[in-house]
């Protein structure tokens, strides 16, 4: 009678035994004489560190751009929604900016130039003497020059009747040009005009009128305001 051989069975503690000796006795400057399985453990704890570090110094900056882009997204939704609004409006705000520019002309046209100072100043003299004032002081002051314009402030001290000086002042404010009158200080005379009953009155003002900038000199206003920028700029740092 023939009986069948059992196959012998799988025999876990010797399979333990024998991986264990492979990782005994390894020459950590020889890792190519290295059994089989010390070296496929070397390889996977390589790639594992391989990937680790990739994560930390790849996909973790990734991650943290992403999130930065994220976080932009509403500011751009915002801006988007924004200039879609004035893509639409394209054509009112154009017409707008016509007429912001036509209005900034005509401001421009009552502002003299250069040129016209002396014959802005001859005007204001000319509206006091019409109205029969006396001047008693008309000394322009030193030029102030701002970003687009001059500004010129003129000491002025008239006498005349009330009404008349009330006049002057309307007819300085009605000029073609811009005039602007400051501090006015009224006083009654004293002395022998007093006693005499003139009714006369004294009016002390600074008048200030003002004219844009030449091309030149809206170049050199740029050029000090850069450099003052940049001066400001330095001293800082």
């Amino acid at each position: 009678m023939v009986t069948k051989a059992n196959k012998p069975g799988l025999d876990l503690g010797r399979a333990f035994q024998e991986a264990a000796a492979q990782f005994r006795g390894l020459d950590m400057n020889k890792p190519g004489q290295w059994p089989p399985l010390p070296k496929i453990t070397a390889y996977a704890v390589v790639a594992v560190l391989v990937v680790v570090a990739g994560w930390f110094l790849v996909i973790s900056d990734a991650t943290d751009t992403l999130q930065a882009e994220r976080d932009r997204e509403p500011a751009l939704k915002q801006d988007y929604r924004s200039k879609l609004t004035q893509a639409v409006n394209l054509e009112e705000l154009r017409k707008q900016k016509l007429q912001v520019e036509e209005y900034v002309t005509q401001l421009e046209k009552q502002l003299p130039g250069k040129a016209e100072m002396d014959a802005l100043l001859s005007d204001i003299n000319q509206a006091g003497l019409g109205r029969g004032l006396q001047f008693e002081l008309f000394r322009p002051g030193q030029v102030a020059v701002k970003e687009y314009y001059a500004e010129l402030p003129i000491s002025i001290k008239v006498s005349g009747r009330y009404h008349d000086i009330g006049a002057f002042t309307a007819d300085v404010a009605n000029l073609s040009r811009i005039v602007t009158l400051h501090n006015l200080v009224l006083t009654a005379p004293s002395g022998r005009d007093a006693q005499a009953g003139s009714g006369l009155l004294a009016m002390e003002a600074t008048a200030r009128t003002y004219r844009y900038l030449d091309a030149a000199e809206v170049a050199e206003q740029r050029k000090a305001a850069a450099e003052a920028a940049k001066k400001k700029s330095g001293a800082t740092k």
